[in-house]
């Protein structure tokens, strides 16, 4: 009897996970918004390569793609505190609602000069500028909506389960982005990131009704950025977090280093640059789905060992020998990566009072991608200078020096909310 029921449980085990890993999807609302995204990130990694490839071309500089990278997230550094107050102040809905129509505007904008010939670097440069002034609070809402939509009972799973929406945009993107480049140009895939914002767009109207989830005062309702500010730097937990995370944004920003090493070093051309793109993408889905089905709450201690195997792998993947170690490296660098920054996000977010929260998540979006504006241009000068196997590495070394100086600071603190 007792070996049966213990057969069974076994048995029951791989259910119980599935579960666990897929629970937001099972509130039709998130499911919705989950699929919609997957195309919406996807018609953006698409635009995404195509312009990274075309300011190569025009400029022959690394330094020039980390500087369209400046133009795109430095708003979001700029003006993360504010974004972060509107996140908290009004209806995500409703400001989701504008920011998806103001990327349709700006997406078709670049579809044209693309498709006239008269595209300038310029040109490039200042409406991916106009674009991350609208990705300022569109970042930060987002994260908060998935609580909206689920509930905290399920966020663990939604925040996982958004990294796989992104890393699946890796793969459905650079691949999309890559045919489209080689057959029709870089204005095709600026329409096809124009057409992928519509069923976003469509959700977000459907969701009229949807109830969201109170939000409480704190205890002073103070509603400054400075109050964030201060509650996330005093809390030792969330300061790594963010600190972890802004050095994995010179991985993550892929449109400067990986360029560069597919170009100079393995001497690729823009399919094999998107085939990279995608290697990393298959990656870091199942590093997202290994985040989502993990049972035990997000912990500091966790989420510095997956911080320290990052940057040992990306450091690996930096000096790969051959193709094979290049995308079997890159592989196993986007699933070690991405399941590090779904469990920090999910840690930062259960740290955090549900008050402050859009703030202290507009901070984690002032991190990743936020400091992108200031570091692409050093690691794109590093890739110059140095050579594109140290711009890859330089984010892995960072995250190893922070990840000794943090193992033995301050002790966990319980949770209480």
């Amino acid at each position: 009897m007792t070996r049966h029921r213990r057969s069974g449980s076994v048995e029951q085990e791989p259910l119980r996970r599935w579960r666990v890993t897929f629970a937001a999807l099972g509130v039709r609302s998130y499911r919705q918004w989950f699929f919609s995204q997957i195309l919406s990130a996807s018609g953006t990694m698409t635009q995404i390569v195509a312009l990274s490839w075309l300011v190569l071309q025009l400029t022959h500089s690394g330094v020039a793609l980390g500087l369209m990278t400046t133009a795109a997230l430095s708003p979001m550094l700029i003006a993360g505190p504010f974004s972060g107050a509107l996140v908290d102040r009004v209806d995500r809905r409703v400001l989701l609602i504008v920011t998806q129509s103001l990327y349709i505007a700006l997406s078709m904008l670049m579809a044209i000069v693309t498709a006239t010939g008269t595209v300038r670097v310029w040109m490039i440069f200042a409406i991916a500028f106009c674009s991350g002034v609208v990705g300022a609070p569109d970042t930060a809402a987002r994260q908060v909506y998935a609580n909206d939509l689920v509930g905290p009972e399920r966020l663990n799973s939604a925040v996982s389960l958004n990294e796989v929406v992104i890393n699946a945009s890796r793969v459905i993107g650079p691949a999309l982005g890559g045919l489209l480049l080689a057959t029709a140009g870089v204005s095709a895939c600026c329409w096809a990131n124009t057409l992928s914002f519509v069923p976003s767009l469509m959700v977000l109207v459907t969701h009229r009704h949807v109830e969201f989830s109170p939000r409480p005062r704190s205890r002073d309702h103070d509603t400054r950025f400075v109050v964030a500010w201060r509650y996330a730097w005093r809390n030792p937990t969330i300061r790594i977090a963010l600190l972890l995370a802004a050095a994995s944004g010179m991985l993550f920003n892929m449109n400067v280093p990986l360029p560069l090493l597919a170009s100079r070093v393995f001497h690729l051309g823009a399919g094999g640059y998107g085939l990279m793109m995608s290697a990393f993408g298959v990656g870091g889905i199942l590093g997202g789905l290994a985040a989502a089905a993990s049972h035990a709450a997000p912990s500091r201690r966790r989420v510095l060992v997956l911080a320290l195997t990052t940057g040992i792998m990306v450091v690996v993947t930096a000096n790969a020998r051959n193709l094979g170690e290049l995308y079997a490296g890159l592989v196993a660098t986007g699933c070690v990566s991405i399941w590090f920054v779904a469990r920090a996000n999910a840690l930062v977010q259960f740290e955090t009072e549900l008050a402050l929260r859009g703030r202290v998540m507009a901070m984690w979006s002032m991190a990743l991608p936020g400091c992108m504006p200031v570091l692409s241009p050093l690691v794109g000068w590093v890739g110059t200078v140095l050579g594109a196997r140290e711009s890859f590495a330089l984010s892995g070394a960072t995250m190893l020096v922070l990840v000794g100086t943090s193992w033995f600071s301050a002790p966990e603190r319980s949770r209480s909310h």
